[in-house]
């Protein structure tokens, strides 16, 4: 069953309860504390952790979430508010998945199901190389990196250099026993920590798409 850890200082359940949160099939367990929302996400396991920006320490929870291993795994989703404000972006470099915000829009069921739908990954140790927009002078920086572990959305990558949240790179990545490498472009959704990078898959080149889902292998 999927489980679901909501973080908030005021109920939310009136905003919550429209979408496929609220529905049979899943198990919900609310807080309205930091000092509680830790110990019960290592307890429970969560697939997805709701935590609402208003909550006290939000950002800290965000970050102990990810640095715990039982729950680094997680999707976490932001609630706000209103616009868009530029300091919200803290809460997606600290490890958030997600910002969404109230009230309830048409979109949320499926940005939630795939917060939930947690694809498998495997933990390996690849070599990939970098491409980006360099930031300092004209043309394009390369780097070497290595690939930590995949998935069929993305891959969490380590290198010498701090990517910023939002940089599109083209990468190769050289599979194990294979004779040429998987080509493509992610863009930096997450940064997971001193030089590791959360990157989001949106082009492979030619069957790179099948051959890494056949590297990862099926959900067990």
């Amino acid at each position: 069953m999927l489980v679901v850890l909501i973080c908030a200082a005021d109920p939310l359940a009136d905003d919550l309860q429209q979408t496929l949160l609220w529905r049979d099939g899943l198990e919900r367990y609310v807080t309205s504390r930091v000092a509680e929302a830790l110990p019960t996400a290592v307890a429970v396991r969560p697939h997805l952790v709701v935590v609402d920006r208003e909550l006290p320490g939000a950002l800290r929870l965000i970050q102990d979430l990810r640095q715990e291993p039982s729950t680094r795994s997680a999707s976490i989703a932001i609630l706000t508010r209103g616009a868009f404000e530029l300091d919200q972006v803290v809460f997606l470099e600290a490890g958030a998945n997600a910002i969404l915000r109230l009230p309830v829009g048409p979109d949320w069921d499926q940005r939630l199901g795939r917060l939930l739908t947690v694809p498998p990954r495997r933990r390996v140790r690849l070599t990939v190389q970098l491409e980006f927009e360099a930031r300092k002078r004209q043309g394009v920086e390369r780097l070497a990196g290595q690939v930590l572990d995949v998935s069929i959305h993305g891959m969490r990558v380590e290198c010498g250099a701090a990517l910023s949240l939002g940089t599109d790179l083209d990468f190769v990545i050289q599979m194990p026993g294979a004779d040429s490498p998987v080509l493509g472009c992610g863009r930096v959704m997450r940064l997971a920590g001193p030089g590791s990078s959360g990157v989001e898959f949106y082009a492979l080149e030619g069957d790179g798409a099948e051959r890494i889902a056949q590297f990862v292998g099926p959900a067990p």
